[in-house]
């Protein structure tokens, strides 16, 4: 059994000040490239993960084999299954980079072993079981629905503090709405070759911890222009509307703090992509991949940015994706 999970793209969280009862809310785009493939079969040995990628680094194998092998050993605690598997990851992309690896690694895992088992649970279900989406829940509605995801945060009742989802209590937020992202518009990832700051673990969380709360005004303004003006832009297909907020957001709130923390390259890299064609541009999650969005039939984007930016970074063109993770029994 296989299956293929997306990426995902994280715009912003929307309310890291908690005045009004309520933390956290995200916007954030599912991605058809890269993705994750991974399949499982039973085996009499003990569980184990292989990979079927050659030469990949020693860091990148541990770190997946830690995130299956605790997803699996979850799954095997709370429904009590007894099946051992052998896991074997055929395709792979960068972990701790604001592209969504870790949630979709646990979540295929517990897929694949729930399917085995006759057992058909949602990625909501399957979220409080791994351990995810204790702080966004883009990446859990992603992997079931795909297209741009929109969700409500948490009740102050649920969550009182300000953390990252890796060290947060799996209660997925709840879903505000899901719209299909416009086939007629090209997404351009760039990850950074020899620069850009990596966080996870406990900086992850001491940047959570230092910089919250955030001003008030700055959480009234964004999610003014985010369910106000993002939003109807990107139902109307408007891409210089909903490009113009995109840019907007990364100078406010928390999406401002995760810019401050990288590089000052970082920010050169996201002006010279907006220069060569790409009229929204932003950093997903902590960083550091940027990503800009144009139109499909501007052939000329992606040479500039090569052009440009070719030592700094690397570049995947990809798209939104509007369908969630694909299953083959």
């Amino acid at each position: 059994m296989q299956i293929i999970t997306p990426s995902r793209l994280h715009i912003a969280l929307i309310d890291l000040n908690g005045s009004y009862g309520r933390v956290d809310g995200s916007i954030g785009i599912t991605l058809e490239n890269p993705s994750l493939s991974l399949t499982a079969e039973e085996t009499d040995r003990d569980t184990h993960v292989e990979f079927s990628e050659k030469n990949l680094p020693q860091a990148v194998t541990a770190e997946y084999t830690r995130k299956i092998t605790r997803a699996e050993q979850n799954i095997r605690r709370v429904l009590g299954l007894e099946q051992n598997f052998c896991f074997t990851v055929n395709s792979t992309y960068p972990t701790h980079s604001g592209l969504g690896s870790g949630t979709q690694i646990a979540l295929a895992t517990g897929k694949l072993m729930t399917e085995a088992a006759g057992l058909h649970l949602s990625a909501v279900e399957l979220a409080k079981i791994v351990g995810r989406a204790g702080t966004s829940g883009i990446g859990t509605y992603g992997f079931d629905l795909g297209g741009f995801i929109a969700d409500g945060g948490h009740s102050k009742k649920q969550k009182a503090s300000f953390m990252p989802s890796s060290a947060s209590d799996p209660v997925p937020p709840v879903l505000l709405g899901r719209y299909d992202f416009p086939e007629e518009w090209n997404i351009v990832l760039a990850i950074p070759k020899n620069t850009g700051l990596y966080l996870s673990g406990s900086a992850e969380i001491n940047v959570f911890q230092t910089y919250c709360p955030v001003p008030k005004e700055d959480v009234k303004l964004l999610s003014h222009i985010i369910f106000m003006n993002m939003i109807p832009f990107l139902i109307e297909k408007d891409l210089e509307g909903f490009s113009a907020v995109l840019n907007r957001i990364q100078e406010i709130a928390f999406n401002k703090i995760e810019f401050r923390l990288q590089p000052p390259e970082v920010s050169s890299a996201m002006h010279l992509m907006r220069e060569c064609g790409c009229p929204g541009v932003g950093l997903s999650s902590l960083g550091p991949t940027l990503f800009g969005v144009y139109d499909k039939h501007d052939l000329s984007v992606v040479k500039e940015l090569e052009e440009k930016l070719g030592d700094y970074a690397s570049f995947t063109v990809t798209k939104g994706q509007n369908h969630g993770a694909v299953l083959t029994k």
